[in-house]
């Protein structure tokens, strides 16, 4: 992330563009994660040596069995790779066959994600805002939440995040235009480095966002529903 001193927060901007996912390859129904038993306990003594030399006291009641809640955490939070098979279902749109009308944007959010940054295993977490303009399917509201915290629940920096939001709804549904606009705060700049208190912005654009005015709606839109 590059920080801009002279703006709170930082804004990156994604060109229209991008290849979309194989829809073949059933990313959205990965097979689950299988760790054995025998691994699960090399990990957590390795954890147990860390926080060992790091300088926690392991023999408290309060701390013994941090090395595993510790694991337990980061799994959890890593279960994107898991995939979600429920993201498979789309419903036809409902507007007649040839009829003619204004792009008409699907808007939702705020939807809260958490993350680990690739670079420091650190969280960042904050905001999705997604839009898209329907073609032949929609998708339920509640696929689009599941949607950002697939992607979101796994090792990444925020700029892949919302491609993979983006390219992942173009890859179930194929719509017309996408939209996603993210906004976060990173620990990895908060708690160590330069320990700067700011949040990043991407947004990522795709299909008939390519216009200006759509963008702007849009835009006004995330204000509008940030406010309330």
């Amino acid at each position: 992330m590059t920080n801009v001193a002279s703006q709170p927060d930082n804004v990156i901007e994604m060109a229209a563009g991008g290849t979309a996912p194989n829809l073949a390859s059933r990313w959205f129904d990965a097979a689950p994660r299988e760790i054995s038993e025998l691994q699960w306990e090399r990990f957590r003594s390795s954890i147990a040596e860390i926080f060992t030399a790091f300088g926690m006291d392991l023999q408290t009641p309060g701390t013994r069995d941090t090395p595993q809640r510790f694991l337990k955490a980061l799994y959890d939070i890593t279960a994107g790779y898991d995939g979600d098979p429920k993201l498979a279902t789309s419903f036809p749109t409902e507007h007649g066959q040839g009829i003619e009308a204004a792009p008409s944007q699907v808007i939702e959010g705020p939807i809260d994600f958490n993350c680990l940054c690739e670079h420091h295993a650190l969280p960042f977490f904050g905001t999705a805002f997604i839009a898209y303009i329907a073609g032949d399917q929609i998708i339920g509201i509640s696929k689009l939440t599941r949607l950002v915290r697939l992607f979101a629940r796994r090792f990444t920096v925020q700029e892949r995040l919302g491609e993979q939001i983006a390219d992942g709804l173009i890859a179930l549904i194929d719509p017309r235009g996408v939209a996603v606009h993210l906004e976060a705060a990173h620990l990895c700049t908060h708690v160590r480095g330069v320990e700067e208190h700011s949040r990043t912005t991407t947004t990522v654009w795709r299909g008939e966002f390519v216009d200006a005015d759509l963008r702007r709606e849009f835009l006004a839109e995330v204000r509008s529903l940030r406010r309330g």
